[in-house]
C-alpha cells in the first residue's frame, strides 16, 4: 500500500466515525462507547478483508 493510499484510507476510517456518531441518537458519548464503537468498526473491517 503506497503513503498516499494508508493516508485515503485513514481519512475513510475518520468519515466512518464520524458519520457513526453524527447519525447516532446521543448528542454526548462516553470513553466506554467511543473504544466499543471503534472496536466494532475494526472488527468489521477485518471480516471484509
Amino acid at each position: 500500500m503506497t503513503e498516499q493510499e494508508v493516508k485515503m484510507a485513514q481519512k475513510v476510517q475518520l468519515y466512518d466515525l464520524r458519520l457513526i456518531f453524527t447519525n447516532g441518537d446521543k448528542d454526548t458519548y462516553t470513553t466506554q462507547e467511543i473504544v466499543e464503537l471503534l472496536d466494532k468498526i475494526a472488527m468489521a473491517k477485518d471480516q471484509q478483508q
